[in-house]
């Protein structure tokens, strides 16, 4: 944690020791994406992100908000009003109508109830209703009436950059209730007002004079002697052609599509056509690129990711031009290093979100790939489409910005003002800045804030936790529930024959309810002292987790005994998803409680509080060996419901493989092949092409992990050696252009990449 700055490390400190909501927010080029992927790797919280449109999800890693929690597209008035409301062909929803009309599925529910930490990536889009549509379906999902169900949630973005959109006939409804439409704006934020924390130190540009400018036009305070300053980077007759490696930055899609298309059409070469491979669910709303990418040779074009291998041979944002072109292959040259790459397919994941059976905690699933070059023609892109871009030359179009922070967002994206071009001046009444933005940017925290507030809400953070994983009142409910729901069956059915074991179960844990109670209030006791006495406190701990342990273990054990049995019935459905959720819960309480005793270990240790912290083999194979030890138990006491164990169960879904820790894409093909998977097979799996596997398969010879022997056989190396005798690194096309059908594509590459070794 030492490499990032005092600003960062602090909201670390705040997602990890706290429940405190963050607004992380930074100038471009500060590092926030860095960041977010900090939190996501090392928090030991059950974790989300979402954003507001499918493309920002996408490059967040996570999900659309209207997915996760299953809204509709209309605007949110956040009051009961019984009806729908239909102003011209725009729809409305309140919260009566989220509450009684949309049902969400058993999945999304249990991600929502196991979340702690919800992160909202590009929050200047975030649109004050929506931010209050779920906060509501949080509450209503969670049953818990704290703001946002309970669950600490960090904002990230940069509100003077791209702001949230709204119609018109929308406002009219919607500004009786908000005074304005940014997420802070939202009737929750401005109740439970997040921490205000900024990231300062800007990686993008050194150039203090250029900093200092962009600090300016960001806060609205640009003056005359700044655009006085800027005339001398007014180029309107500048041409683009004569001096290539410019990328035009325009306001409008219309313009930056009518520019590259003229660019391409005027190259006498030939097109080359490539097109997106898509496998799984991965719908055209969240196409990173366009599927279908023509080029020639001597387009100019621009990376839209950065480089995953160790090499970093380029970012995103860099420019090149395409040096030769075959129907597998694109060189792209970069004239300013006098370099030449191939370009490898890249793997854009759908994922969806669910919860771990046996571990309660959440885990992402990917649903669908889009694989293509992450490339893209690169004379001109809109300001929009330009974010989280890096260029080194840029020429400015933004005479016509029709959104506060446009012209902010296109000047950032360079490094310096020596790659700066304007083609015409910068016209002040279009820059302007939200002047709420700019109110509510006074609100950031001092570092003397964050310190006392961090002290204040850790305190308040593991009190809370504590008395949480001893608070066995939703537990017990549960449980109560379950056995009002015997009221209305019959003397004789099928479901009744099992109310007095439900009882039984119901009876042990209805007493734990005053001891727990009591415990509570010793709780407490403990934090309410100037020092917390962590030795004592872990003693206290330890004897009442033995105390509670025993019963709640024990009414586990009855509830998968239960569980093995009913599920060998017939028509006991309804009983069988009762019971699972009980089990549920049961099972997330009884890791709760072992997960209690670890933590109590980091702060005595004085540990920084992360997932390695938090995390054992204990609590990850608990419910495995215990559904061991049950389904041995349930043998040798019912081994006559065991006759046909093809029967074994109506209800059970396929056991899915159990989801390993995220590696990177070549570790999760390298593990796949260990386990003697072919390279088709490993495609199958992995929802990818078999060309992508074959791409990882080169970058893993590169770096010495694989043999070509194990892949190619000898008599084919042979071959090979003598159809590379004299290489020197032409494109591949060539070769293959001359053997033909000899060797295919990926034995090319693979071969070309044992040559680096």
């Amino acid at each position: 944690m030492n490499h990032l700055s005092a600003e960062a490390q602090y909201v670390l400190k705040f997602i990890n020791q706290t429940n405190k909501p963050v607004f992380l927010t930074g100038k471009a080029g500060t590092g926030k994406t860095t960041l977010l992927k900090e939190i996501i790797a090392t928090t030991h919280k059950n974790t989300a992100v979402v954003a507001p449109t499918g493309i920002a999800a996408l490059n967040a890693g996570g999900v659309t908000i209207h997915s996760l929690f299953q809204l509709p597209f209309a605007a949110f008035i956040p009051d009961y009003k019984p009806v729908n409301l239909i102003s011209g062909s725009q729809k409305f929803e309140s919260r009566f109508t989220l509450g009684r009309h949309f049902m969400m599925n058993r999945t999304k529910k249990a991600v929502i109830q196991n979340l702690e930490l919800l992160v909202v990536d590009e929050v200047s889009m975030l649109r004050a209703d929506v931010l209050d549509a779920m906060d509501f379906m949080l509450q209503k999902v969670r049953k818990n009436n704290q703001p946002f169900g309970g669950c600490q949630v960090l904002f990230i973005g940069d509100l003077l950059q791209l702001p949230p959109i709204v119609k018109q006939e929308e406002w009219i409804e919607l500004q009786h209730y908000y005074s304005g439409m940014y997420f802070f704006n939202a009737h929750v934020v401005q109740k439970h007002k997040p921490l205000y924390i900024e990231l300062n130190k800007i990686f993008r540009q050194n150039d203090a004079q250029f900093i200092s400018l962009l600090n300016h036009l960001r806060n609205n305070s640009i003056t005359q002697q700044h655009l006085d300053f800027l005339k001398d980077y007014v180029q309107p007759e500048f041409d683009l052609k004569k001096n290539p490696g410019y990328i035009t930055l325009t306001t409008h899609n219309s313009k930056a599509d009518r520019i590259n298309e003229g660019a391409l059409q005027e190259l006498n070469s030939k097109s080359y056509f490539y097109n997106a491979e898509i496998i799984g669910d991965f719908p055209d709303k969240i196409f990173p690129i366009e599927p279908s990418l023509e080029l020639k040779v001597g387009a100019q074009i621009m990376f839209i990711k950065n480089d995953i291998s160790h090499e970093k041979k380029f970012f995103n944002g860099k420019m090149g031009v395409i040096k030769s072109l075959s129907d597998k292959e694109i060189i792209v040259l970069f004239p300013e290093e006098n370099k030449t790459i191939e370009v490898d397919l890249y793997s854009w994941e759908n994922i969806k979100y669910s919860v771990d059976e046996n571990t309660k905690e959440i885990k992402e699933e990917v649903i669908g790939t889009f694989t293509h070059y992450p490339i893209k023609l690169a004379w001109a892109i809109t300001v929009h489409k330009s974010q989280g871009l890096t260029f080194d030359k840029a020429a400015l179009d933004v005479s016509q910005v029709f959104a506060p922070g446009q012209a902010y967002v296109a000047l950032s994206r360079l490094r310096g003002l020596n790659g700066l071009i304007l083609l015409s001046p910068l016209n002040l009444n279009g820059i302007s800045s939200d002047q709420s933005v700019l109110q509510y940017a006074t609100h950031k925290a001092t570092p003397e804030v964050l310190e006392e507030t961090l002290t204040i809400e850790t305190r308040n953070y593991l009190l809370e936790i504590f008395i949480k994983t001893f608070d066995f009142k939703q537990l017990i409910q549960e449980w109560r529930n379950f056995q009002f729901s015997f009221k209305d069956e019959l003397p004789n059915s099928t479901k009744n024959k099992q109310k007095i074991w439900a009882t039984t179960q119901a009876e042990s844990l209805f007493q734990l309810l005053e001891p727990s109670s009591k415990f509570a209030l010793q709780l407490k006791k403990i934090f309410n002292q100037e020092q917390v006495d962590f030795v004592f406190l872990k003693e206290r701990c330890n004897a009442a987790y033995h105390y509670f342990f025993k019963t709640i273990d024990f009414v586990e054990d009855e509830l998968l005994l239960k569980i093995e049995e009913i599920k060998r019935k017939k028509k006991m459905k309804v009983l069988y998803d009762e019971l699972q959720a009980l089990e549920a819960i049961q099972l997330k309480t009884l890791l709760d409680l072992k997960k209690a005793l670890l933590l109590l270990d980091a702060l005595l240790e004085k540990k920084e509080i992360t997932k390695e912290i938090l995390h054992s083999d204990e609590i990850k194979y608990f419910k495995i060996n215990k559904l061991v030890t049950i389904a041995n138990r349930f043998k040798s006491e019912n081994s006559s419901l065991l006759e046909d164990e093809d029967d074994a169960s109506y209800y059970d879904a396929p056991q899915k493989k159990e989801k390993k820790d995220k590696k990177s894409t070549l570790e999760t093909t390298f593990e796949l092949w260990k386990q003697n998977k072919t390279i088709y097979q490993i495609a199958e799996i992995r929802k990818l092409s078999a060309g992508t596997i074959f791409s990882h398969f080169t970058k893993l010879l590169e770096a010495d992990l694989l043999r070509l022997e194990d892949i190619i056989s000898d008599e084919k190396i042979q071959e090979l050696t003598e159809a590379f005798n004299g290489y020197t690194n032409e494109p591949l096309g060539e070769i293959k252009e001359k053997y033909g059908d000899q060797f295919s594509w990926d034995e090319l590459r693979l071969f070309k990449a044992s040559l680096k070794k």
